[in-house]
């Protein structure tokens, strides 16, 4: 039996990616948080893709991002449990197919577009209902 090579320590990470991954973590969190404004965009994705790039870009900010009162609960959630609060499931479908319900009736013409638009809220509703259901109080308002 073949022993595993020894691990080398991982290089240091270089300045200039470093910056690229905060900017981009920085980008990821203001669409999260217009998401939460903005029924169609979605918040949690944009969350975990800020938490993933400050997770290697800036411990300060990633420590923030898990800690922040309103942010933090959604991204430990799906980070830690891979889950949802069945509230949060539930509020989230409702908002998606309210939004998407109105802009298929009162701004989209096209047939194709509704159509579209259904089939992406349809996959998204199942794609959410998928994640575990969580109990208890993680997964604040914003997942």
């Amino acid at each position: 039996m073949r022993r595993p090579a020894p691990r080398r320590p991982a290089a240091p990470m270089r300045p200039l990616f470093r910056m690229m991954l905060v900017a981009a973590g920085m980008v990821s969190l203001t669409l999260g948080v217009v998401g939460v404004f903005v029924p169609v965009l979605p918040t949690t994705p944009f969350l975990l893709v800020a938490a993933a790039a400050f997770a290697r870009g800036s411990p300060r900010l990633h420590a923030w991002i898990l800690a922040h009162r309103v942010l933090g609960p959604p991204i430990r959630a799906y980070v830690e449990r891979r889950g949802i609060r069945l509230p949060v499931k539930i509020g989230v479908i409702a908002v998606l197919w309210i939004s998407i319900g109105v802009s298929a009736v009162f701004l989209v013409k096209s047939t194709a577009v509704r159509v579209g638009l259904g089939v992406v809220a349809a996959a998204v509703t199942w794609h959410i209902a998928s994640f575990r259901t969580l109990r208890g109080r993680t997964g604040g308002p914003a997942a």
